[in-house]
């Protein structure tokens, strides 16, 4: 028995990286650098186009594809028209959140469900996408195309 813990320990030891070594790993078209900060290294981070909380303007320019395991960035930007809210509890419950930004202040929330603005200001989101399925964000009592954005986790 014990020959073959230590078999296994050594297995396992050599198929390891060196602690600490930067190394790199293929996932689909992008190149993912593993270094002291794992996956949230930020040459891994992607940075997406901004959402935008405004009365009578879209909420994005087109639909967002993530990569299940990808780290990304967004900010939604509100302009202050209209108290405006970003409402996704699925997309929320798909996607692990590292970090939300509001006003130079960092909050590491356990979990989220929507954002709302009373004011103008820009919220900062660092996550990475984990559960692959279709999204939704949108301004909630809205109906219309424009005030969603859809987002698909492959």
């Amino acid at each position: 028995m014990m020959k073959r813990t230590m078999a296994a320990l050594a297995v396992a030891t050599l198929a390891t990286p060196a602690a600490f070594a930067p190394s790199e790993a293929s996932a689909q078209d992008r190149t993912i650098t593993v270094g002291f900060s794992g996956l949230m290294d930020r040459r891994n981070r992607t940075t997406l186009p901004p959402l935008t909380l405004a009365s009578g303007k879209p909420l994005a320019e087109a639909p967002i594809e993530l990569f299940s395991g990808g780290y990304y960035q967004i900010d939604i930007v509100a302009d202050g028209s209209a108290e405006l809210g970003l409402n996704g509890p699925d997309f929320f419950r798909a996607i692990w959140v590292n970090e939300v930004v509001i006003n130079e202040i960092e909050v590491r929330p356990l979990g989220l469900d929507s954002f709302e603005f009373d004011d103008e200001g820009t919220i900062t989101m660092s996550f990475i996408a984990i559960k692959p399925g279709k999204y939704a964000l949108q301004i909630p009592g809205t109906t219309g195309d424009t005030q969603r954005v859809e987002i698909t986790i492959r």
